[in-house]
């Protein structure tokens, strides 16, 4: 928590000007005027003042509450900027640093749960500052001015009192004990909670197709309950200190009340001086009461600020380099004695892979399933760094590379298909955002998808829902390919983006696809056996290792492993 309060010295003067604004209040309305001026006036009617002595002292308390409620309309506007402006920014730089992060921290921290942070977390934190300026100023200024007023008046009077607050300190302690353990459980559970709903609404249609529904609902109810509980349990406890409190205060109270009349009756305290003290000693009790707000809410927005930090504090895996010059080679891509595993595996995916790509070939990768023919690739646009080995762009390592510079040499297209929300042309302008119209519709025409785009209500001006909702799975994978093509880069990364296309289109968009990036090097994973006939150069993965490397003829002859993905697909004829 403090790490974050540390933030608000960007807004030095606004915090003064606030915190003065409540010192003010509280110094005008609570601890030396206004139970002063009642004192006064009950003085005055005891003594028998007339009407215009007593209207100047009611004038003069009027006065004071409202430069008092001045002072407080200040101080919370101040307070809920302060707080506004400190959570934009703070939820600003933790999404701007959660976009560092590479897929080793996304999958440490889990999509869920920084959803949360960068939400629910944010909002704790935000609610404590407002907390914290309003209250922990004001309280320790009432209690303060209150108990200096009090002190020497009498003191059987402020033993009640003092006895008062030191119950309400033991029932403060002793319920901060029980809560302080729920509040990171909350947080951990509503991460749960995200987690469940949002796996199911990602899989609704496996979900109906497979009768599952109850099932799922199974799941988040008991997310749902574990989440209601430990908030059931906290509100609870919440709900007794007030109460606690109150009975505290009245007992309090008529005590000093009780010991009033006695002390009246004997002369040794003013009626006027009792009615004061009452007030002051109800102040003190206040002040409590709101610092027992902050106590209970900064327990839990720490727990939120440590989350928080967490991501703040974490840094990306893949470090950026420095390298952004030119370079002699182009469209060379080259694997060194590569070797990788996933962070806390013990076994390899990949093993001494030692692998040259020219410029311009066509090479495309294949394997079973686990052979590590997608991690490879990735290796490449530095989705994850390799263990061991080095893994060159045009003769330079990836890793010297600033991550810029890298991966605009590059055109990616993964699997799924990723759309975001917007028109058809501005997720083809992700590729090239100064792209005119005639480049979209070129780009688009030669990953084949301009039929449907044309048929669409609106054309380019289209919109995609998010996720590309409402666009198909083959679709959604020509619209990215565009994005690639539109690009024009150096080097094309095709993680089996051909797998949602009919045999017809694929066909079509590979043989537009060669025409069009001849002079540029395609990676390509691809399951069809149809779309790596014509491939330069074809490699072979199993286990994790490299088995053998060359065109379809060849390793139709010589390959054991190919043979048998090649047989299981298309007849001997076929091949061919």
């Amino acid at each position: 928590m403090l790490k974050l309060l540390k933030r608000l010295k960007a807004w030095q003067w606004l915090l003064i000007v606030a915190v003065i604004a409540i010192v003010v209040t509280q110094v005008l309305m609570f601890d030396l005027e206004l139970p002063n001026k009642m004192g006064t006036i009950i003085a005055a009617i005891r003594s028998g003042a007339n009407i215009s002595e007593l209207t100047k002292i009611g004038g003069e308390m009027l006065l004071i509450v409202f430069g008092s409620t001045a002072c407080t309309v200040i101080a919370g506007f101040m307070t809920a900027f302060l707080a506004a402006t400190f959570s934009n920014d703070l939820r600003r730089d933790m999404f701007v640093r959660i976009n560092e992060f590479s897929s080793r921290e996304i999958n440490k921290f889990s999509t869920p749960s920084l959803i949360t942070r960068t939400t629910n977390d944010i909002s704790q934190v935000a609610m404590v500052v407002i907390m914290v300026l309003r209250f922990a100023v004001s309280a320790p200024v009432m209690a303060g001015g209150a108990i200096y007023q009090i002190v020497g008046k009498s003191r059987d009077l402020s033993l009640v009192t003092a006895t008062a607050v030191g119950v309400m300190f033991v029932l403060i302690i002793s319920l901060l004990i029980i809560v302080l353990p729920k509040f990171r459980s909350i947080q951990k559970l509503t991460d749960k909670l995200n987690s469940v709903a949002r796996e199911n609404l990602t899989g609704l249609r496996v979900v109906r197709a497979y009768n599952a529904e109850k099932l799922e609902q199974e799941k988040f109810n008991k997310a749902n309950v574990d989440v209601t509980k430990t908030n059931l349990f906290v509100n609870r406890a919440f709900a007794f200190m007030p109460t606690g409190m109150q009975f505290v205060a009245t007992c309090m109270g008529l005590t000093i009340t009780w010991m009033g009349a006695y002390l009246i009756a004997d002369n040794k305290v003013a009626f006027e001086n009792l009615a004061v003290f009452m007030q002051y000693s109800m102040q003190i009790l206040m002040s409590f009461m709101m610092l027992t707000m902050v106590f209970f809410m900064v327990p839990r927005a720490a727990v939120s600020g440590q989350r928080i930090n967490e991501i703040l504090t974490t840094f990306s895996s893949i470090v950026d380099g420095t390298f952004d010059g030119d370079t002699v080679e182009k469209g060379v891509v080259e694997f060194k004695n590569v070797s990788f595993k996933y962070p806390d595996a013990d076994e390899y995916v990949l093993k001494n892979i030692s692998l040259k790509i020219n410029k311009g070939e066509m090479v495309a990768f294949i394997g079973s399933t686990g052979s590590g023919k997608s991690t490879l690739i990735n290796l490449v646009a530095r989705l994850f760094d390799a263990s061991e080995g080095e893994v060159t762009v045009d003769g330079v390592d990836v890793k010297q590379y600033k991550l810029k510079t890298l991966y605009s040499k590059l055109g990616y297209v993964p699997q799924r298909g990723v759309l975001f929300s917007g028109t058809i042309a501005d997720n083809i302008r992700y590729g090239k955002q100064d792209a005119t119209e005639t480049e979209i519709w070129n780009a688009i025409d030669i990953a084949q998808a301009g039929d449907f785009v044309r048929e669409l209500d609106g054309g380019l001006s289209y919109h995609i829902a998010q996720g590309g909702k409402n666009v198909s799975g083959g679709q959604k994978q020509r619209l990215s390919i565009a994005r690639a093509i539109i690009k024009r880069p150096e080097i094309y990364i095709f993680d089996d983006s051909f797998s949602a296309l009919d045999y017809k289109t694929d066909k079509a968009l590979r043989e537009r696809l060669k025409a069009e990036t001849k002079e540029a090097t395609n990676l390509i994973v691809a399951q069809r056996i149809g779309t790596r006939l014509n491939a330069d150069k074809i490699v072979v993965l199993e286990n994790g290792g490299l088995v053998d490397a060359g065109k379809h003829s060849e390793l139709l002859e010589r390959c054991k492993v190919y043979q048998e993905i090649a047989y299981s697909q298309l007849n001997k004829e076929e091949l061919i």
